[in-house]
C-alpha cells in the first residue's frame, strides 16, 4: 500500500505537472473572457456565450486533470477506461453550464455562491469519475475528511471568483477570478490525490489498452482550448462602441434635425473634406444637394443620387437615403451618404467592356452590329470588310496563347492605322475582325483600303523575319449595290472571304454574283448528302501507314469517297464541312466506322484501321456505345481500331471530350492525334487527354526538304512524342526524300502517296487491297500489299 502524495515528487514527471497547471491556467482565463463577453450580448446570444464558457471550462480541467494523472510514473502501471474518460468531461461540461445559468448576467452574492458549489460539484465530479476510469492490479481507498475539505477550499474559490468578476472592472476583472479558479482546481486535484491510497489486490487484472489515445485527445483538447480563448479575444476586439462602428462603416453618416447636422461620422467628414466637428450644427443643404429635388430629410422609397459640394471645389456624386430614428429623446433622420465615385467608375467601364473587345480594345460584335444597322437605316454608302488571319490558328499553337493575344494586338494596331477615324474596326471573335469603310465613292476606294492592308501586312508580318508573323484574306461587298439589308452584307462579305481562302489566302476578294451562284450550290449539296447513303453513293479507300525504316505495312487509314451521281467524285474537304453543318455526319460517320471495322476483319490480324471522327460525332453521349456495337457486329479486336481526332474536338467542351476518351480507351480503343501542330493548344492537350499516337500535320512534312524550320518542327515533335511514349506518324510523304529526311528526325511511322494512294478492300479476298488510285511507285492494281511483310 502506498500513498499517492509521496510520490508526486519522485514518481512523477514534473514536466507534466507543469503542463496540467499551464492547461488549466489558459482554460480559466477562457473561462472568464468568455463570460465576460456573454455579459455585453442579449439574453439569446448571452446563453450561445455561456455554452462555449462551459465547454472551456469543462474541457480545460478535465485536460488539467488527466495531464496530470498521466505524469504518474510509478511501479504501478496505470490505464484508463475509455468510457469513464469520456463521461466525465461531459459532466464537467455539465455542471459548469449550470453553474453559470443560477449566476446570471449580474453575479450577485447568493448566486455568485450556488455558481460556486455547482462549479466545484462539477470539478469533483469529474475528479472521481476520472479516478474510477482507473485500471490497475489494485484497490482504489479514499480519505474522506481530507476530500470533503479539498471540495469546500474549491467551491469557495469559484464563488469568489465569480463574485469579483461581477464586481471588477478592466484586466482585473479576469486576472483574479481566473487566479481564484486555478487553486481552487489545483487544491482539489493534489489534496483529492494525496487522500487517495492505491492497495496493491492482484486480482484486479492490469488493463491491456493503451493510453496514447488519451493523449491525442488531451493535446486536441488544449488545442481546441487555445483556440477558443483565440476566438474569444478576437470577437471582443471586433465588438466596439456605437461610434467605433459608424466610423468603420463605409458609408457616411449622418443624425439631422430640422436639416441640421448633430451627429456626423468620420467616413461623412472625409467625403466632404472638412473634419467632423464643422459639420456638427450646420446646414447639411449647405453641402449637399438631392438630384430629385426631395430635401434631404424627405421619406423616399428608393435612394436618390445627390451631388457633394466641397470647399475646394470639387463635385462628387454620391447615393443618399434617410431613415427616421429616435436620438436624444427627438425625432431624427439618419442620412447614410453613399460614394459612388467607384460605381460610376465602374458602370463606364462595364459600359466599354459590353461594347468593346476586352483584348484589343477594338469594338466588339454588339457594338459592331448596332453601328452597321444604323448605316443601313441611314442610307449611307460603305464598304464591309470581312478578315481573317491566315497561319494564326499554328502561330497559337506553337508559340503559346501570350503569343496568340500579342499577334492579335498587333493586327488591330495595324488595322487602326491604315483606316480613318470615321470608320469601324472591330473583333468578333477569334482571329476575325470586319471593318466599316464609311462614305465611299465607288469601289475603287474599298479597292484603296484593301491594298493599304494587304500592303501593311506584308510590310509588318513578314514571316521571313518574323516566324510569328500572320496573313491576312479578305472579303469586301458594298452597300448598297451588294445588298439591301445589314444581314444580307454580312454575307456576302463572309462569302467573298471563303472565296479569298479558296484562292490560296493573302487575298482580297470582292463579292459577286458568281459567289451567290456558290452558295446555292452548296445548300443543293447539303440536300443530296442527306440521301447518299441509302443512294449507295459512299465508298471507303483504305491508305496504307507504314514504317519508314523498312517500308512495313502496320494498317490502314479509311478515306470517306462520294460519287455524285451529276457532279462526279466530290472531294472529302468539300462534302465533310458541310455535312458537319447540317448534322448529316452523324449517320455518316457511324456508317464509316461500321464499314471499316468489316473491312479490317478482311486483313492479317497485325493490320490497325484508322478512322476519322469529326469533332460533331464527339459531343454525341453515346459515342462509345456507336463503337463498341460495331465492334462486336464486326467481330473486330479493340486494339486493331484507332479513331483520329483534330484538336477541335477538345475546344467546343473539353470535360465531355475527356470523359468520352475514357469510355473509348475502357473499351481497349486507341486514340490518335490528327493535323498536330495546326490547333489551338496542342502541348496541353497532349498532357490532359489520352492519346496513343500523333500524326503530323502534312503541312510541315511538305516543307521538310526545303524549309529548315518545318524540319525543326518535325524534330520537335518526334522529340516530344518520344518523350510521352507516343509513337509519331509523318503525314503527306511524297517523295523519297521526304521520307529519308522523316525517318532521320526519328519519325517511326508514315503516310502518303510514296507509300500507296488510297485503295479499296476487295470483299471475301482476305489480306487483299485492291489500288483504285495507284501510288506514285506505280503499284500493280491486284498486288498484295502483306507480300513484303511476309
Amino acid at each position: 500500500m502506498f500513498r499517492v502524495f509521496e510520490c508526486i515528487v519522485g514518481q512523477h514527471d514534473l514536466r507534466l505537472v507543469l503542463l496540467a497547471a499551464l492547461v488549466w491556467i489558459v482554460g480559466s482565463a477562457a473561462l472568464f473572457l468568455l463570460l465576460q463577453r456573454s455579459t455585453d450580448c442579449v439574453e439569446v446570444r448571452r446563453r450561445q456565450w455561456v455554452a462555449i464558457a462551459a465547454l472551456a471550462a469543462g474541457v480545460g480541467v478535465w485536460a488539467t486533470h488527466f495531464i496530470a494523472m498521466l505524469a504518474y510514473d510509478g511501479p504501478m502501471p496505470l490505464r484508463f477506461d475509455p468510457s469513464l474518460t469520456a463521461l466525465s468531461v461531459l459532466f464537467a461540461i455539465l455542471f459548469f453550464w449550470l453553474a453559470f445559468l443560477i449566476a446570471g448576467r449580474a453575479f450577485r452574492p447568493l448566486a455568485s455562491m450556488a455558481a460556486g458549489l455547482c462549479a466545484g460539484s462539477g470539478v469533483a465530479v469529474m475528479h472521481f469519475t476520472g479516478m474510477a476510469a482507473i485500471i490497475a492490479p489494485a484497490t482504489v481507498r479514499y480519505d474522506w475528511v481530507a476530500i470533503a475539505a479539498a471540495f469546500l477550499v474549491v467551491a469557495a474559490c469559484f464563488a469568489l471568483g465569480f463574485y469579483a468578476f461581477g464586481r471588477l472592472s478592466a484586466r482585473t476583472r479576469i486576472a483574479i477570478p481566473a487566479t481564484l479558479a486555478v487553486l481552487g482546481v489545483v487544491a482539489l486535484h493534489f489534496t483529492a490525490m494525496s487522500a487517495t491510497v492505491l492497495m496493491p489486490d492482484p486480482t484486479h487484472p492490469i488493463g491491456t489498452g493503451t493510453g496514447s489515445w488519451l493523449v491525442v485527445a488531451i493535446v486536441a483538447a488544449a488545442l481546441g482550448l487555445i483556440s477558443l480563448v483565440l476566438v474569444g479575444a478576437f470577437l471582443d476586439r471586433i465588438f466596439t462602441d456605437l461610434r467605433g462602428l459608424a466610423d468603420a462603416t463605409l458609408e457616411g453618416l449622418a443624425i439631422l434635425n430640422d436639416g441640421h447636422i448633430l451627429e456626423a461620422n468620420g467616413q461623412l467628414a472625409t467625403l466632404l473634406g472638412v473634419d467632423v466637428a464643422t459639420l456638427v450644427g450646420s446646414d447639411a443643404r449647405a453641402w449637399l444637394e438631392p438630384g430629385d429635388g426631395l430635401p434631404l430629410d424627405a421619406r423616399r422609397e428608393r435612394p436618390a443620387e445627390a451631388t457633394i459640394h466641397r470647399p475646394d471645389g470639387v463635385e462628387i456624386i454620391v447615393e443618399i437615403a434617410a431613415h427616421a430614428i429616435e436620438y436624444r429623446g427627438r425625432r431624427c433622420q439618419v442620412l447614410a451618404v453613399r460614394d459612388l465615385t467607384a460605381r460610376k467608375r465602374a458602370e463606364l467601364q462595364v459600359e466599354h467592356l459590353a461594347a468593346h473587345d476586352g483584348l484589343t480594345g477594338l469594338p466588339n460584335r454588339t457594338r459592331f452590329t448596332a453601328a452597321l444597322e444604323g448605316l443601313v437605316r441611314s442610307g449611307e454608302n460603305f464598304a464591309l470588310f470581312a478578315l481573317d488571319l491566315d497561319r494564326f490558328k499554328a502561330v497559337n499553337d506553337l508559340f503559346g496563347h501570350a503569343a496568340g493575344d500579342a499577334i492579335l494586338c498587333r493586327v488591330a494596331t495595324l488595322l487602326r492605322e491604315v483606316t480613318r477615324e470615321i470608320d469601324v474596326v472591330a473583333r468578333i471573335g477569334g482571329d476575325e475582325f470586319l471593318i466599316i469603310q464609311r462614305r465611299i465613292d465607288d469601289v475603287r476606294d474599298a479597292q484603296l483600303l484593301a491594298r493599304r492592308i494587304l500592303d501593311s501586312f506584308a510590310e509588318e508580318m513578314d514571316i521571313t523575319r518574323d516566324p510569328m508573323a500572320v496573313g491576312v484574306s479578305i472579303g469586301v461587298a458594298l452597300y448598297p449595290g451588294d445588298a439591301n439589308s445589314a444581314e444580307t452584307i454580312r454575307h456576302n462579305a463572309d462569302v467573298a472571304l471563303y472565296r479569298a481562302k479558296e484562292r490560296g489566302r493573302g487575298l482580297a476578294c470582292f463579292f459577286d454574283l458568281d459567289m451567290d451562284k456558290l452558295v446555292r450550290e452548296r445548300r443543293e449539296l447539303e440536300h443530296d448528302l442527306r440521301h447518299a447513303i441509302p443512294r449507295a453513293q459512299l465508298s471507303l479507300m483504305f491508305q496504307p501507314l507504314v514504317a519508314t525504316a523498312g517500308g512495313k505495312i502496320v494498317g490502314y487509314e479509311a478515306l470517306l469517297r462520294w460519287a455524285h451521281p451529276t457532279r462526279g467524285s466530290i472531294p472529302p474537304e468539300t462534302f465533310v464541312p458541310i455535312a458537319e453543318d447540317v448534322g448529316a455526319i452523324i449517320p455518316i460517320g457511324e456508317w464509316v466506322l461500321r464499314e471499316a471495322c468489316a473491312a479490317a476483319m478482311q486483313w492479317p490480324r497485325h493490320v490497325n484501321v484508322a478512322v476519322n471522327v469529326s469533332p460533331v460525332q464527339f459531343q454525341l453521349p453515346n459515342l462509345a456505345a456507336i463503337v463498341e456495337d460495331a465492334l462486336v457486329q464486326s467481330g473486330l479486336e479493340a486494339a486493331r481500331l484507332e479513331l483520329e481526332v483534330t484538336e477541335s474536338v477538345m475546344l467546343r467542351d473539353r470535360d465531355n471530350a475527356l470523359a468520352t476518351m475514357h469510355r473509348l480507351k475502357a473499351l481497349g480503343v486507341r486514340i490518335v492525334m490528327d493535323d498536330f501542330g495546326t490547333g489551338y493548344s496542342s502541348l496541353s492537350n497532349l498532357q490532359a487527354f489520352p492519346f496513343d499516337k500523333i500524326k503530323i500535320d502534312r503541312s510541315f512534312v511538305s516543307h521538310v526538304t526545303d524549309d529548315e524550320s518545318a524540319r525543326s518542327i518535325i524534330r520537335a515533335i518526334v522529340g516530344l512524342g518520344r518523350s510521352l511514349d507516343l509513337p509519331v506518324v509523318a503525314e503527306g510523304v511524297e517523295t523519297e526524300e521526304q521520307r529519308r529526311m522523316v525517318l532521320e528526325e526519328g519519325c517511326p511511322q508514315a503516310q502518303g502517296f510514296l507509300f500507296g494512294g488510297p485503295a479499296e478492300a476487295v470483299v471475301g479476298v482476305p489480306g487483299l487491297l485492291r489500288v483504285v488510285n495507284g501510288g506514285r511507285r506505280g503499284r500493280d492494281r491486284n498486288a498484295d500489299p502483306f507480300a513484303q511483310q511476309a
